[in-house]
Formats: structure tokens, sequence, C-alpha cells
């Protein structure tokens, strides 16, 4: 019954048109606030997806490190377990070093990784080369490619290799000898075969080349990796068979997944989302303001009503539910016509690009969008959540009405 009264005292023209105007503000003040958070949770949403798509072409969905140290061994066992697991793709053998390329005077601290020849089927990385191709030679004849950034303080063409680039790494065992450095490291002459671009954090620091010449310069033992890389059939079972490695494994192995591999960007990302929901959530808050002051004063004019109730026999507790219902009613309007025109506006965004990104630097030149269902449950929550709080105070004051007798 409740909720009948409070449908009819919504849609009812009132006899103070200020109460007409004050409710459909707060409704709008409502609409205006849902899109915002709902439209903008999408963007970002877009955007996550767009850096995590970047990220998946070089971190992979599990990759086994050691617990300790740069380096691990795997038995033929180990590997042929991973082979017949019914869960895992492909994997790849990876070491990965800190080098020093050096081009004439031009020098660059970078990451070097050496990868195995089944590293195409386990990440994206090769099907990002710009320039060149994808080729890391052989263990006499090593070739690298070069991440766009690298490229650049280089100062070569990786795709012409007009000049091989020399490459020092630590010698294993070996000491640093303050005054002649240089005694520690080991020295090779590599040729450039293509650059990659994925994103900034990579390019401006990988290099890629062949496993089989890295661990030679590093002089690793046959069995002796960084970590193994691995693809699953099922991405999204990956904290299923991580669990299973880990056991598999045991201690001196760990199993990351690509969340673990690289947690601080995922946790930012995370966080940056939350913050965003709060401060928008603020809008919600400046709309209750509106909505305290149409309801009570639809207390006010309805006096007559809630006298005429409380004579029937209605209790205080069905009083204060009517204009709390009211109170919801005006924000599940106003949360209803913000999702409606969230979702025209997304759905207008991701057919025709309307809002362009500034500047030629970005892979894509428009905001990207992606709508997900718990953002409009949590939203929507949140819109109810608000009105729920900026209805209760004069709903409770309705319901405390005394009953005023007239002869």
């Amino acid at each position: 019954m409740y909720l009948t009264f409070a449908w009819r005292y919504f849609k009812a023209k009132k006899s103070t048109s200020a109460i007409n105007i004050i409710a459909w503000v707060s409704v709008l003040a409502i609409t205006v606030g849902t899109a915002s958070l709902i439209i903008l949770l999408s963007v970002f949403n877009g955007f996550e997806d767009l850096v995590k798509s970047l990220y998946a072409d070089f971190y992979t969905d599990l990759k086994v490190v050691p617990a300790e140290g740069k380096t691990v061994r795997f038995s033929d066992a180990q590997l042929k377990h991973l082979a017949e697991m019914p869960q895992i793709k492909a994997f790849s053998m990876v070491v990965e070093e800190k080098a020093l390329l050096q081009n004439g005077e031009l020098k660059a601290n970078v990451s070097m990784k050496g990868v195995d020849t089944r590293y195409g089927k386990v990440a994206g990385l090769p099907d990002r080369i710009v320039k060149g191709a994808f080729n890391l030679g052989t263990p006499d004849k090593p070739a690298m490619v070069l991440g766009t950034g690298v490229e650049s303080a280089m100062g070569t063409q990786a795709d012409r290799a007009i000049e091989p680039l020399t490459v020092y790494l630590p010698k294993r065992g070996v000491s640093i000898d303050a005054n002649d450095p240089l005694q520690s490291l080991s020295a090779s002459n590599v040729n450039t075969s293509g650059t990659f671009a994925i994103q900034q954090d990579f390019d401006n620091k990988y290099v890629i080349t062949n496993l089989a010449f890295l661990k030679r310069m590093l002089n690793l033992q046959w069995d002796e990796y960084g970590g193994i890389e691995i693809r699953l059939n099922n991405p999204g079972r990956d904290y299923f068979v991580k669990r299973l490695l880990d056991v598999y494994f045991g201690n001196g192995y760990v199993v990351q997944t690509r969340y673990e591999q690289n947690r601080s960007l995922y946790s930012v990302m995370n966080l940056e989302k939350w913050v965003i929901y709060a401060i928008l959530s603020l809008i919600l808050v400046v709309a209750a303001f509106t909505m305290i002051g149409a309801l009570t004063m639809l207390v006010l004019e309805k006096q007559k009503d809630i006298q005429i109730l409380k004579a029937l026999g209605t209790s205080n507790y069905l009083i204060q539910k009517i204009f709390l219902s009211e109170g919801i009613l005006l924000g599940a309007v106003g949360g209803g016509m913000g999702i409606l025109l969230a979702i025209i506006a997304c759905k207008l965004q991701v057919t025709y690009k309307l809002v362009k990104l500034q500047g030629s630097s970005f892979l894509i030149d428009y905001y990207p969008v992606k709508l997900i269902a718990t953002d409009f449950l949590l939203v929507l929550g949140t819109v109810i959540t608000v009105a729920w709080i900026a209805s209760w105070l004069p709903a409770r004051k309705a319901s405390l009405q005394p009953i005023e007798l007239r002869s």
C-alpha cells in the first residue's frame, strides 16, 4: 500500500509548483550524476582493457621463476610434465639479464631477454614488430630485436643492420674490479634485425635475443634458466593451474599469474578506479540535498493526508515507509534515466568515435569505452543508498506528526 501512496505523490500535481520543480531538479541532478559516473567508469574500463592488452603481449598467463636469485634449474622430467598438462597450450624457456649496449659513443643500459623458438606461441611480442623481422639469429650468429626507445637511444636503424651493436654482459662469478670494470664483463658484437613497439615501459628498456647465445654469454649450465613463460588454453583458469604448479614444483620455485608479474600496475589501476568512483559519488551526495528539500516540502503539503491516515489507524512506521519510498522512487527514476543516458552516450562513442583524443602519439585516436554490468549495479546501488539516506529525515519527520483533532 505504501508504494501506491508513494507513486501517487510522485506523479500528482502539487498545490505549490515549487515542489514539482525542486523534485524534478533533484531527479535531473541524480540523472546527471549517474550518467557521469557510469560514462567515466566505462572510459576507465576502456583504457584499462587497452593497457592490459598491451601488457598481455609481454607478460604471459603464468611464469615460473626462482624463489631466490636470477636462475633456477629445470629437469627434463619437469619440462615433460608441463608439456603433458592439458591446461597448458605452450611454454617457453627464458633468461633475462641487465646489459650495456654500445654504438660508437652512444651507450644505453637495457634488459636483455633470451627466448627460445617457442616464444612466439607464448607471447604476443613477435606480432608487435614495426620494422624488420622477429629474427633472433643462431647461437653463433645472434641477432636481436630492439624496443623503439632503445633503437632511438642507440641512433640506429634496427631493420637495416648496417653495423652491429656491442653487447656487454656481466661475467658469472667474477667480482667487479673498481679500476677496470670492463674486465668483469663479457662482450660480443650482435646484429639487429627489427624493432618492436608495445608500450613505453618495454620499448625503452628491452632487447630480445636468442636463448642459447645469452646463456653462453652468462656461462649458464644446460639446464639452468631464468624461468618458464606459459600460455594457457583457458587464461581464465590461471589461478587453478597456478595452484597445480605450486604443488608440483614445490620450494625453490614461484609460480606467478599475469597479475602477480606486474602487481604494482594492476594495484594502481584498481585504486584509480575506486578513487574516481568516490569522487564522482559526491555529485550524488550534492543531489541528495535537493531531494531532502523536495521531500520536506512534500511532507508539509501532505500534512492533511498524514492526519487522515493516522486517524484511520495507520502506524508511524507505515507513514515513514511511504515517504522513504517516495525518496527512493525519485532516486530510482533519476538513476534509471542516468543509466539510459550513459548507455546511449557510450554506444554512440563506440560506433561513431565522437570524442577524440588530443595528440597523435596514442595507439588509438578516440576515448575507448567498455560497459560492465557490475558498474551499473554498483552505481544503481549507490543511488538507492544515497536516496534512502536523504529520505530518512523527512520521512521520520512525517511519521512523528501528531494527530490534531478539530471540533
